[in-house]
């Protein structure tokens, strides 16, 4: 049985939460607040305008306060199961990737289920980068160093994204970056899951998915557009960095998609933590297990944009 990481064993007293509609409701009305900003990064809310079918879409900005016109992009996504869920939730680590990366981060508050099914959320999520790009020079943008990614549902998103550009082929991120993604539909299906699991349980993960497909999760007739594990063809596709911890009810079908794409030649950097729980960075931020986590993504991300290191 796997046991919880020597620093996280105080996640043994989370209490279980489970989804239903009113509990989601509660949390889509909740009004985001962020961090306060350190001196050397501004954060700014933006709108993409609305066009045929969609309404306007907030994007939050992060950028260091000193301009530059080169800077590379982090397009992301957060987390919330496609139900619930702000840019803000992220503000303290995406302000930490600008500080560390000298990077813009761009952060999209796309459209939830259940009441905007997808394709909401992934054209949300296309028409922010879009405008991002657009934008470049407004925001000191490189559009030759781009990445995509995101956490949980978010991560999914990510990954969904990134198979939608790829099939475009008009918008070439350098990097997706994927954390504890929600890639598989039909994980609800499985009757044997990790030990400990914490956050994220079954039941929320069948909540969820049926939201956001508006149809039974593992059934057919769903894409990869959808659910990212339904693809068949990874040829060709960005080289991606998966974190994910051994008890998170994402573990099987995170490593099975990080095979399927080593298998297609992609090249992919799989980081994966003993006795952690779906959201443990979160929760236990300060921790260094936590704090580890997000130092790989950062390496993976310095890597890909051709950093040295730390830029102001």
């Amino acid at each position: 049985m796997t046991t919880f990481h020597s620093e996280l064993r105080a996640g043994r007293f989370i209490p279980p939460v489970r989804l239903s509609r009113f509990f989601v409701e509660m949390m889509q009305k909740q009004r985001p607040t962020g961090v306060v900003p350190p001196e050397d990064v501004l954060i700014e809310d933006a709108f993409v305008p609305a066009s045929e079918g969609r309404p306007a879409v907030r994007v939050r900005v992060y950028r260091p306060s000193k301009s530059r016109p080169d800077r590379p992009l982090v397009y992301w996504m957060h987390g919330g199961g496609y139900v619930y869920g702000n840019p803000e939730m992220n503000d303290t680590v995406s302000v930490g990737k600008v500080r560390d990366l000298g990077a813009v981060v761009v952060s999209v508050d796309y459209r939830v289920a259940p009441k905007n099914p997808y394709p909401a959320a992934l054209d949300d999520a296309q028409a922010g980068l879009e405008w991002a790009i657009e934008n470049a020079e407004m925001l000191g943008i490189d559009t030759t160093r781009i990445a995509v990614g995101g956490v949980s549902a978010g991560g999914g998103l990510a990954a969904a994204l990134v198979l939608k550009l790829h099939d475009e082929g008009v918008i070439t991120p350098l990097l997706q970056v994927l954390v504890y993604p929600m890639l598989d539909d039909r994980s609800v299906l499985r009757k044997h899951h990790p030990k400990n699991m914490r956050v994220w349980l079954p039941q929320n993960n069948r909540f969820g998915w049926r939201a956001y497909l508006a149809a039974e999760p593992g059934s057919s007739g769903i894409t990869d557009y959808q659910a990212p594990a339904r693809r068949h063809d990874f040829t060709g596709l960005v080289p991606a960095w998966i974190g994910v911890g051994t008890t998170d009810l994402f573990h099987d079908e995170d490593l099975e998609y990080a095979r399927q794409l080593k298998a297609a030649g992609v090249s992919c950097s799989l980081h994966v933590v003993e006795g952690a729980f779906h959201g443990f960075d979160a929760i236990f931020r300060s921790t260094s297990v936590a704090q580890e986590f997000e130092s790989r993504q950062r390496e993976a991300l310095r890597e890909a944009f051709g950093l040295a290191g730390p830029k102001g």
